[in-house]
């Protein structure tokens, strides 16, 4: 099975827990109010702690449907957390399942430096196309930039 992996770092303007907590803590509730193309978050199992599933649901006409995550490791103090992506109409024959390794550090100014570690392990010896990962990866950032423009929007939120 061929993985891949890939490494982004960003660098943003909120700081590191209230980023976390709008992501990770509380993006049952954030996502649906801020982003279009998600109808809803809803935990299958576990109560959001390691183990715990969430199903992302997305509006219909999107490019998938629904979006299973398993929750790995959740390090609020330090703003570390760690998810497989375990389910999703979109992986078809190509996409086993998704791991994200994610850490928010402080950055001068009172901002984040945001550090992503994803890996990509396809069925078999299939290899994705550049296509899909590339319109992952769009999916995914659009969230950060969502939740970003949102809490620099609501300064007050999850201080």
């Amino acid at each position: 099975m061929p993985v891949l992996t890939f490494n982004d770092e960003f660098d943003c303007s909120v700081a590191p827990h209230r980023l976390f907590h709008g992501l990770f803590m509380d993006a049952h509730n954030l996502m649906p109010k801020i982003m279009p193309v998600v109808k809803s978050i809803d935990f299958v199992s576990g109560d959001g702690g390691p183990g715990s599933v969430q199903q992302v649901n997305f509006v219909d006409g999107y490019q998938m449907k629904y979006l299973k995550n398993r929750l790995d490791f959740k390090d609020k103090d330090n703003c570390a957390i760690n998810y497989t992506a375990i389910e999703s109409d979109s992986f078809g024959d190509t996409i086993d399942y998704i791991s994200s390794e994610v850490k928010f550090d402080a950055a001068p100014g009172g901002g984040s430096k945001c550090t992503i570690k994803t890996t990509v392990c396809p069925k078999g010896d299939v290899v994705p196309d550049e296509e899909t990962l590339k319109a992952g990866k769009e999916g995914h950032m659009q969230q950060y930039k969502a939740v970003i423009a949102h809490l620099i929007e609501n300064p007050h939120l999850y201080a």
